[in-house]
């Protein structure tokens, strides 16, 4: 079976994914967009790879403008003609694809015109979350915005010819759209454990970046519209009395927002993203790894990033909704603690708390691992998404 996976963002189980299925025999051309600024995977063709797997990337010749909607629909469309020439030129079976949806549309497209089977990636509802980043801006611009996309992506599901998505809390709003529930298959989103091994806490990176002994609060990832970058600062206005450092390896506004804001005697420190391969040595170098979530993101959006941690080794803590399918796995592994979000009090007081008791953040450590262990097994991973290729070739 020839099979595209478009991951927009190139991220890293995605790439792994593509790999996997060809390991198992398919003939595998991942895409992604060089352009999209986000911590990406192995995204790049390496020598032990096998031979029917291929990488392909479009580039901008700049940096996509996310945050810019009239650049960004211009952006997309250029993007979705390019994807759909690959796409052509490829001649696949099936195209399993998580995009925008202007770019999405152009994908399901190409799939059709070849009479190649499509399935829909859902990571997120996207009129939903058009609703709430526009709507920050104004009510009446939110409620708009959902009122233009919503048909757009209910249609492209429901010419879809698989939908995956990665949480069952999407299943009653595709259910009200119409979408038949016989093409929806419940696939919950992993990290790459094998790329991500427990690494001591003194390592190379660690000393690169003079984090010798000092309690480090790491959050590395995202920090866009769906996070609110003041509860990282409130953190670290509260590490500076604690001997402690709150460390951000991010890009975008929310790095943005708080490069504005932090003051010089704050114990924050911000890097841009780092090279995937030294991902295990950044995670690695942190006492307790943090997310942040918006309440109006619900269970919509799972961040990738808590997946990451939780191979790591190392204890969460979650301003999280409590409907959310992440703040769901962290409870569910017991590898961290989760509070409200925008409950301040609440976050400093769990974070007094793991500073303070290095024996129950070691516990909670070794629980997020051993749970990354057990539900994140490619091999199981990979055969349910073959069964929905499988199923929707033509």
């Amino acid at each position: 079976m020839r099979v595209v996976v478009h991951d927009y963002a190139g991220h890293a189980f995605p790439a792994q994914l593509a790999r996997s299925l060809a390991v198992r025999g398919h003939d595998v051309l991942h895409l992604q967009l060089a352009s999209f600024v986000s911590g990406k995977g192995r995204v790049e063709r390496e020598p032990d790879d096998p031979p029917g797997l291929e990488f392909g990337r479009v580039d901008l010749g700049g940096e996509f403008a996310k945050y810019d909607v009239r650049r960004r629909i211009a952006h997309e469309r250029r993007i979705g003609r390019e994807l759909s020439a690959r796409i052509t030129a490829f001649r696949p079976d099936v195209v399993l694809s998580n995009a925008p949806l202007l770019v999405q549309a152009r994908v399901q497209s190409a799939a059709r015109d070849l009479g190649a089977g499509f399935v829909f990636w859902q990571q997120d509802v996207i009129s939903a979350a058009a609703r709430r980043v526009l709507g920050n801006r104004s009510r009446p611009l939110g409620a708009a915005a959902l009122q233009a996309v919503a048909p757009i992506e209910r249609r492209l599901l429901r010419r879809s010819d698989g939908i995956v998505v990665i949480a069952a809390d999407f299943l009653p709003l595709l259910q009200r759209w119409g979408v038949d529930e016989e093409r929806v298959t419940v696939i919950e989103n992993w990290a790459p454990i094998d790329e991500l091994p427990v690494l001591p806490r003194d390592n190379a990176w660690a000393r690169e970046h003079g984090l010798e002994g000092k309690a480090v609060f790491l959050y590395s990832g995202t920090l866009g519209f769906k996070h609110d970058p003041s509860l990282i600062l409130e953190l670290a206005r509260w590490a500076r009395g604690q001997d402690a450092l709150v460390l951000v390896v991010s890009e975008g506004p929310g790095a943005d927002w708080l490069t504005e804001h932090a003051l010089p005697d704050d114990a924050l420190r911000l890097l841009p993203y780092q090279p995937y391969g030294r991902l295990p040595e950044v995670l690695a170098s942190a006492d307790v790894l943090v997310a942040v979530l918006e309440p109006e993101a619900g269970a919509f959006s799972v961040p990738s990033k808590v997946l990451s941690y939780l191979c790591a080794g190392r204890p969460l803590l979650g301003a999280l909704p409590a409907d959310n399918l992440a703040a769901r796995v962290v409870e569910r592994s017991g590898g961290g603690v989760v509070v409200p979000p925008h409950d301040v009090q609440a976050l400093l007081a769990a974070a007094e708390v793991l500073l303070e008791d290095p024996r129950r953040r070691a516990k909670l450590g070794e629980a997020a691992r051993a749970y990354a262990e057990r539900t994140f097994d490619l091999v199981l991973i990979t055969e349910r998404f073959e069964e929905v290729l499988e199923r929707v070739r033509r």
